[in-house]
């Protein structure tokens, strides 16, 4: 059924972004501070690392090695993608000498989930933000859009993959997005998402957190900052 989502609800961005600076939370008085673990952040659909840079520097000061993805803007094949990730995520767990968790928002936490399935070893947990984990594509009509317009362009340069971003993809990425997941993934959305039906992004096999914001407000959500810094110092 198409979902024509709430696009007017994700204006509240700068609002939440605002909430976020004048909190307690972000000046780390009402969180509990990490020792150094590292945290790997992978950005949404049509976004990048830039995108997560407040929650980046954040982590790092309240005592979490924060580590970038490496992603300029994030509309290339799914396979590639995560193939890349995991190369990143294998750095990321040597340099650290310890499990890695990711932090992936919207469909970098369906990235997050398939390198889960890949390098179980390397992962220590997965926090997704506002991903569609029960349905990768169960998002609003606009957004379904700007992944049709993605995929044109994905077809031009990969005329052999006709299937790519579509969920009849046959790479092995679609294959992981529904396998067990031997770390713990943890969902937090939010049920005023204007752009992922927020049912699709509170699977059964995940500790779900439910938060009030729009969906691209998540990186700077203060509810989020406070669910990750406890979800994080766990061992």
């Amino acid at each position: 059924m198409r979902w024509w989502g709430h696009p007017f609800r994700e204006a509240r961005l700068h609002l939440e972004l605002t909430r976020l600076l004048l909190s307690a939370t972000w000046r780390g008085e009402d969180v509990p501070h990490g020792a150094g673990a590292p945290v790997l952040l992978v950005p949404g659909f049509l976004a990048g690392d830039v995108s997560l840079t407040v929650l980046h520097d954040w982590l790092r000061r309240i005592g979490h090695r924060s580590y970038r993805s490496g992603i300029v803007w994030n509309v290339d094949c799914s396979e590639a993608a995560v193939r890349r990730l995991d190369r990143r995520l294998a750095e990321v767990a040597d340099r650290a000498g310890e499990p890695v968790t990711l932090v992936g928002h919207s469909r970098g936490g369906l990235f997050a989930r398939a390198l889960a399935v890949r390098s179980p070893g390397l992962v220590r947990r997965v926090v997704a933000l506002g991903s569609p984990l029960a349905s990768q594509l169960d998002a609003s009509v606009l957004t379904l859009a700007a992944v049709s317009g993605a995929r044109v362009a994905q077809n031009l340069v990969r005329p052999h993959r006709p299937h790519c971003l579509t969920v009849r993809c046959p790479c092995a990425f679609s294959d992981d997005l529904v396998a067990p997941t031997p770390p713990p993934v943890v969902a937090i959305w939010s049920a005023e998402d204007g752009i992922v039906r927020p049912s699709s992004c509170r699977p059964d096999d995940a500790e779900c957190r439910e938060v009030r914001g729009s969906h691209v407000g998540l990186g700077v959500n203060v509810e989020v900052y406070r669910h990750l810094a406890e979800i994080l110092v766990r061992r």
